[in-house]
């Protein structure tokens, strides 16, 4: 698994929140109990390795392993919780939100170009 930033705890939260106010950040929320989830992955992995100078920042949580940072997530960005699930937030806002199938590499591609 890939990511520039992996949220373990409440204070890697607070590090994503505070990065977001001054540059985009996709947050990748990923269940390794999870098929649909471990496609998701596949999708956001192609998306890291194609983005252009490691733009933006992309963060992950495992949503089983982590459960109360990935619950957090969801009540500080105000994105409703599902899994797997990709949000890009801009200056601290979610300005982008896909799950389960609508995760694909074109679409991570097309929200942060948008």
């Amino acid at each position: 698994m890939k990511a520039d930033l992996f949220l373990e705890s409440m204070d890697d939260l607070d590090r994503l929140f505070e990065q977001a106010t001054g540059e985009p950040v996709l947050v990748f929320k990923h269940s390794t109990r999870c098929p649909i989830s471990s496609a998701a992955l596949r999708e956001y992995e192609e998306f890291l390795q194609n983005r252009s100078e490691g733009k933006p920042l992309c963060a992950m949580v495992l949503v089983v392993e982590h459960r109360p940072v990935s619950l957090e997530f969801a009540n500080r960005s105000g994105v409703p919780h599902q899994s797997p699930q990709a949000v890009l937030l801009r200056d601290g806002k979610p300005v982008f939100d896909a799950s389960h199938g609508s995760i694909t590499a074109k679409a991570l591609a097309e929200a942060v170009g948008g």
